[in-house]
């Protein structure tokens, strides 16, 4: 019981941990930084991304180690899991698969962009991450919702 119990709170603690950190992101800093010059805005965002996103790629790793130990260890199986945890999973692997996209793709060419001076090229790709991480924060925010009413669903 005290594993189970243990895998719920990281669990927990790992979506807390990213999707406030989207929603501080996109609902504080943008606004904040949007009264910075140009450079000095994909400095700062150069500088959140970068202690920002290792957190994400470990609180993915959390989620994924407890939620199946979860559903395994709790429900036994996919057959035994209600439909918020499939929804969950689904939704949750979906969130996952953007945020290696923003990861791999335009975060590495935003930082390569600021990193060489390319102003043009880093507000392209600053743009590309703001509608990615939209979308995600979106999704967690619906993933919450799913998570805390499913178990009443019945």
């Amino acid at each position: 019981m005290f594993e189970l119990t243990l895998a719920q709170a990281l669990h927990t603690l790992a979506a807390v941990i990213w999707v406030g950190g989207m929603v501080f992101a996109y609902a504080f800093v943008r606004p904040a930084a949007g009264a910075l010059d140009g450079p000095d805005r994909q400095t700062l965002w150069r500088g959140v991304f970068a202690r920002f996103f290792p957190v994400v790629a470990g609180c993915v790793a959390v989620l994924l180690v407890t939620g199946y130990y979860m559903l395994f260890a709790a429900h036994g199986g996919f057959a035994g899991a209600g439909l918020h945890v499939h929804l969950m999973q689904g939704l949750g692997l979906l969130m996952m698969a953007i945020f290696a996209h923003v990861y791999f793709a335009p975060w590495r060419r935003f930082r390569g962009a600021v990193d060489a001076g390319d102003r043009p090229a880093g507000a392209h790709q600053i743009e590309r991450i703001r509608r990615l991480i939209a979308l995600n924060l979106t999704l967690g925010l619906i993933v919450i919702a799913v998570a805390t009413s499913g178990q009443y669903w019945t």
